[in-house]
């Protein structure tokens, strides 16, 4: 990556005013206010973020019970720096954490970045990407 990024694991690392503003470029989440991301953001259990000239360029989110089960959510890039790599990095940050790093099994959900999320080891299963570290044990 040319770009110089700084890339933080921590809520504290964001305020709910800049990441409206990083969710204005998705469709998904243009609606969200602030008081709800603030929420969110004290909701969620592990934040992840990348910042390029102190400006907020990259965002994703892990929900986890730090044992069995996480779900990745969120992932955001500035379109400024998409197509850089940055994405990527992003992701792979969040999902080689050590908080989260022997979680058996991550899911996702995306309409439009299957092919993305595959990229980083999840494959396609009916309703959801699946992230499976280990073998999983039904009863």
């Amino acid at each position: 990556m040319r770009e110089n990024y700084l890339f933080y694991d921590s809520k504290l690392a964001v305020t709910a005013l800049e990441l409206q503003d990083l969710y204005r470029y998705t469709g998904w989440g243009r609606s969200r206010s602030v008081e709800g991301i603030q929420a969110m953001l004290e909701g969620t259990s592990l934040c992840f973020s990348a910042r390029c000239q102190d400006k907020l360029v990259g965002f994703c989110r892990i929900v986890t019970d730090f044992v069995y089960r996480a779900s990745l959510w969120d992932v955001i890039v500035h379109p400024a720096h998409q197509g850089k790599g940055l994405g990527s990095s992003l992701v792979d940050y969040a999902l080689t954490h050590p908080a989260i790093r022997n979680i058996p099994m991550i899911v996702t959900y995306t309409s439009q970045w299957g092919a993305f999320m595959e990229s980083r080891g999840f494959e396609a299963r009916p309703g959801a990407l699946l992230l499976l570290r280990c073998p999983i044990e039904y009863s």
